[in-house]
């Protein structure tokens, strides 16, 4: 027999299947690139976060052995303890150099992951504020953002969807003695970009933090792949910023990066970044070839190739009865509405070797299943022009 405990979970496993909400994994057997083998079968993918293709590049691979050959393999304790090492060191410094021309007084602290680093900064914003806090959160920020609200205990405050207008009422009315607006910059899910310029007039107006959620933006955004403020040429003691390291940048673990002032009270009560073994200083070692790549002439052209698959997807026809979001970044979603409906495309997708996740309800709202298809410098046209026709000539929902 069942023990009780568990049949309760059997219970609500059957629900979620009811539902066609079973997450399942795969198996990957080959480095992070376009053409992969999972589970024994050569696939194409369009799901990855590798946006620049660095995750399998030659120089990047050949530095993280370098750097395991320099540090070993673990770490062995927290940044606080005996855990700080060189790598990570010169890994922060590298990083609040690219982020200066945006932050006064920059300083940046790395993190093994972007939810950690997301936990991190809310929970050291609260713990300042004793109580009197409010956030504004975007209603379509990401989960590590909403779940940093939830453990920070602040009141909290949703406005819709880039929706400026509604978040300066809030603002306005909001008597808080702390107050902390909250966003993506791209969305993750839906791909276009936050009105970041409109957000920080309205922090800088109200006396308010602005966090921006770049996880999609660096290494892509900018003229040299700083990301989203570089992007829009945005300045202010107001903003902190967290990147990621592990989707355009290639390797792995986010950075928070604002005036010295703010990443000196994270240290000393950001949680997240006290309570946990540091991350593998070999990381970090392969990180400075990555930026290094990044902020480079291969850099740069892997971000106008980058633009030209997008427009080239972007551009391309669908099948009538399948909604494409508006996006102009490589994150370039096609709703069709039902879980069923999209788990049936991408089933069929990868019939003809195309790996394109279906994503539903929780991670979007009910209704709006879709195929989420990404791009990455690493794909060539044909990859696309493949693509497009498998959709072209797709089972209607």
């Amino acid at each position: 027999m069942t023990h009780a405990l568990l049949q309760h979970l059997v219970t609500q496993l059957a629900d979620i299947d009811a539902q066609g909400l079973r997450r399942k994994r795969l198996h990957v057997q080959t480095p992070c690139q376009p053409h992969v083998t999972v589970d024994g079968t050569p696939m194409l993918a369009f799901n990855s976060n590798d946006y620049l293709g660095l995750a399998a590049h030659p120089l990047v691979v050949d530095a993280l052995k370098e750097g395991a050959s320099l540090y070993g393999v673990g770490s062995g304790a927290s940044h606080l303890i005996s855990g700080h090492f060189q790598s990570h060191v010169r890994l922060e410094e590298k990083l609040a150099a690219m982020l200066s021309p945006y932050l006064p007084s920059a300083r940046a602290l790395y993190f093994c992951t972007g939810y950690m680093a997301n936990l991190g900064i809310l929970s050291a914003l609260a713990d300042s504020a004793k109580g009197d806090i409010t956030v504004f959160s975007e209603s379509l920020n990401h989960a590590s953002l909403i779940d940093g609200i939830r453990l920070s205990r602040s009141d909290v405050k949703l406005y819709p969807h880039c929706d400026t207008q509604n978040l300066g009422e809030q603002l306005k009315a909001c008597t808080s003695k702390t107050k902390v607006v909250v966003t993506d910059s791209v969305f993750s899910m839906d791909g276009d970009i936050a009105p970041v310029r409109e957000l920080l007039a309205l922090c800088e107006q109200y006396d308010a933090w602005l966090l921006v959620d770049d996880a999609h933006g660096f290494g892509v955004l900018g003229e040299t792949g700083c990301g989203i403020l570089e992007h829009l040429q945005l300045r202010s003691p107001h903003l902190i910023y967290m990147g990621t390291l592990g989707k355009a940048a290639g390797v792995g673990g986010a950075f928070v990066a604002a005036h010295d002032t703010f990443i000196d009270w994270m240290v000393q009560r950001s949680r997240p970044y006290i309570y946990t073994t540091a991350a593998a200083p070999a990381l970090a070692h392969a990180l400075l070839t990555s930026l290094r790549i990044i902020l480079g002439d291969e850099g740069k052209a892997r971000r106008a190739h980058l633009a030209d698959l997008i427009q080239q997807f972007s551009t391309a026809p669908i099948p009538s009865g399948w909604q494409r979001l508006p996006s102009s970044t490589a994150i370039q979603p096609i709703i069709l509405g039902s879980n069923d409906d999209v788990l049936k495309a991408s089933k069929d997708l990868q019939a003809q070797g195309l790996w394109v996740t279906a994503i539903r309800a929780p991670t979007v709202p009910v209704g709006t299943a879709r195929l989420r298809i990404t791009l990455s410098a690493a794909h060539t046209t044909a990859d696309v022009a493949q693509l497009v026709k498998a959709l072209s000539a797709g089972a209607q929902p």
